[in-house]
C-alpha cells in the first residue's frame, strides 16, 4: 500500500490546491517544504482505521460488533454455561420487514428451536437469539455504550428464553 505524503505535486481531482486542509505556503511539490496533508479534500479527516486489511489487527465494523456479542456471552458463561450451551447467537444487519411492528424497530428477536427429534429431515435445534446490528448501533453514542447495550439485550433475550427476570441472569441489570 502506498501512502500519499504530499510529495510529487498535485494530482488531478485531489483537491491539493488552496482550501481547507492544505497547509500554509505553496502547494506540495519537490523542495517546497510543505507539510503533508492531514485531511481529505472535504476537510473531514481520515476515515476508518489506518490498518491494511491483511494485517491481523484489522477488523471490519461488523466483525467488531460480532466481538461485542461474543464478549457479552462470555460475561454470562461462568454462571450460565450449561444453559448457554443450547442457545445459538446470530447477528443480522437489520430486522426483516415482517418483524417491525407498532413498537418500533426491534433490537433483537428469539427464534424458538424445534425440540422434535423424530423427524430426521428436521433435526432438533435450540433457540437462537438474533441481534440487529444497525438498530443497536443507532441507539449507542460510543463504543462503551454500545457494549453495554449489547450486553443488556443479550441478558433480556436470554432471560426470556429461560422464563426468568433479567435481574436473575445479571444482578447488575
Amino acid at each position: 500500500m502506498t501512502v500519499q505524503t504530499g510529495e510529487g505535486g498535485p494530482r488531478p481531482g485531489s483537491g491539493s490546491g488552496p482550501g481547507p486542509g492544505s497547509g500554509p505556503g505553496p502547494g506540495p511539490g519537490p523542495g517546497s517544504g510543505a507539510r503533508p496533508r492531514r485531511r481529505d479534500r472535504h476537510g473531514r479527516g481520515l476515515r476508518g482505521r489506518l490498518v491494511p486489511p491483511g494485517v491481523p489487527l484489522y477488523r471490519s465494523r461488523s466483525q467488531q460488533f460480532d466481538d461485542l456479542v461474543l464478549e457479552a456471552v462470555a460475561r454470562l458463561e461462568p454462571r450460565w454455561e450449561t444453559e448457554l450451551a443450547e442457545v445459538e447467537f446470530a447477528v443480522q444487519e437489520v430486522p426483516d420487514a415482517d418483524t417491525i411492528g407498532d413498537d418500533g424497530v426491534p433490537l433483537a428477536r428469539i427464534v424458538r428451536g424445534s425440540p422434535d427429534t423424530r423427524d430426521p429431515g428436521n433435526p432438533a435445534t435450540g433457540p437462537r437469539i438474533v441481534l440487529y446490528r444497525r438498530p443497536l448501533l443507532a441507539r449507542a453514542e460510543d463504543e462503551d455504550e454500545l457494549s453495554e447495550l449489547v450486553f443488556d439485550v443479550v441478558v433480556e433475550e436470554f432471560a426470556e428464553i429461560l422464563g426468568v427476570d433479567p435481574e436473575v441472569i445479571d444482578p447488575g441489570y
